[in-house]
């Protein structure tokens, strides 16, 4: 009698801590499936929506009779479609050189143990800290000829000085060249100063006692072994480079004209002031496969780096 009764005290105790532990194992399942349901609807179930839309005839309300390929076809004949990509190409790629240029730089002159490092990393880190819409306020106001950077340099005597490029159809895009490269670059130098911070000592040690110059040391040993920061910093500036809008909303609004939209701004025009859901959505569609086309290469060669790690 005893002994069954000791046999069901411990089933009863055994089936709690089962459900005890069960209750363990879904708890962060059951957290987190209310945030993994709004990504998968608000991320994913839009940018399907978008793709199926891109094929449709939708104008100011979405419509599903499905045209096909017209819209791409619409799209690359639209001039200001070709316009918004020759820019991204000039933006983009300066963008992404002079940041990659600048971080590193300013990570090499950080990493000499320089007093004050902490005070000036932090300098140089702050315009990441404000949003594109105040960096594009700021550098709007800056590089106003009436009362910005020209009128300054007047102002002090310079009377022939010209720095109209706000106003300059041909310049305007390098405008936001200026001030993107101006908020991203410190913290492209964050990502290097830790790659740097990083690097076995005792090879940059050896370099030297085999008299290898601090130049030569950086070319050869300290830069090459950071090609995963290459990598992220380069991924990281196309996404931002691709989907950049509101500092072309702050700084130039598009203007003058549409002489320096980017896609993004072109899509937002397009999807919702000219009520041309359609072209619109084509338009998000390339933005996508042009993210896609740099994410998908990095995520592989991450991927199949692990593989061979292991």
């Amino acid at each position: 009698m005893n002994t069954n009764t000791a046999n069901s005290g411990s089933k009863k105790t055994q089936s709690g801590r089962s459900a005890r532990f069960s209750l363990a194992d879904w708890m962060p399942k059951i957290v987190l499936a209310p945030t993994m349901i709004i990504a998968i609807v608000c991320i994913y179930g839009y940018m399907i929506w978008s793709a199926v839309l891109s094929f449709t005839n939708s104008r100011m309300l979405p419509s599903y009779k499905f045209v096909g390929w017209d819209q791409y076809e619409r799209l690359f004949n639209n001039d200001r479609w070709m316009v918004a990509l020759t820019n991204l190409g000039i933006f983009g790629s300066l963008f992404i050189l002079i940041c990659l240029f600048l971080g590193i730089m300013l990570a090499i002159f950080l990493d000499q143990k320089i007093r004050a490092e902490g005070a000036l990393r932090t300098i140089y880190l702050y315009p990441m800290a404000i949003s594109f819409i105040v960096t594009g306020t700021a550098w709007k106001w800056l590089l106003n000829p009436t009362n910005g950077i020209q009128k300054l340099m007047i102002d002090m005597g310079f009377e022939n000085f010209k720095f109209d490029w706000l106003t300059n159809p041909d310049m305007v895009v390098y405008c936001l060249v200026i001030a993107a490269v101006w908020q991203a670059s410190g913290f492209v130098m964050a990502l290097f100063l830790a790659g740097l911070r990083g690097v076995d000592g005792d090879l940059i040690k050896a370099a030297h006692l085999d008299g290898a110059s601090t130049f030569t040391t950086y070319r050869r040993i300290i830069l090459p072994s950071l090609k995963p920061v290459f990598f992220s910093a380069l991924v990281i500036l196309s996404h931002i480079a691709i989907k950049s809008f509101d500092l072309v909303q702050a700084l130039t609004n598009g203007g003058p004209g549409y002489a320096s939209d980017l896609p993004a701004n072109f899509m937002y025009t397009y999807t919702f002031t000219r009520s041309q859901i359609g072209m619109g959505s084509a338009s998000a569609m390339v933005m996508l496969g042009c993210i896609l086309a740099i994410l998908v290469p990095y995520l592989y060669s991450e991927l199949r780096g692990e593989k061979n790690e292991k």
